[in-house]
């Protein structure tokens, strides 16, 4: 099970540092026109659009390099828990914006970080070996 939560967690990681990058440093204009899967940036001002994606950005960083190097690594399933909180919110934004195409998609992320936060505050704690 160690070796799945590494695994998702580096993927989660790359997902969440990629967009959040790209939110960071894409105007909101530009994010909307990008299609459909953009369109909830109409709901968030340019500052809010920009602290999502370094919120996402933060917890990218903060699913691998706690654990990595061995500093802090409760922090691991902190920042799981952040991005279950942040796809929450995606979620519900999709809802209220009934783009329920897109809102699986955002469940998938929302499960995924779950295992990660349950796993690494339970079963495959970094402090119980």
């Amino acid at each position: 099970m160690n070796l799945a939560l590494w695994i998702i967690a580096g993927l989660l990681a790359a997902a969440y540092l990629l967009g959040g990058t790209f939110k960071v440093i894409t105007p909101k204009e530009k994010i909307a026109a990008a299609g459909h899967s953009g369109r909830w940036v109409e709901d968030f001002g340019a500052g809010g659009v920009k602290a999502i994606g370094a919120l996402e950005v933060l917890a990218a960083v903060g699913l691998i390099l706690p654990a990595v190097l061995d500093i802090a690594p409760v922090l691991v399933p902190l920042a799981a828990l952040g991005l279950v909180i942040i796809m929450a919110g995606a979620a519900i934004t999709r809802i209220r914006r009934h783009e329920f195409s897109l809102l699986l998609i955002d469940l998938v992320y929302l499960v995924l970080a779950a295992f990660v936060m349950w796993g690494r505050f339970g079963p495959e704690s970094f402090t119980s070996h």
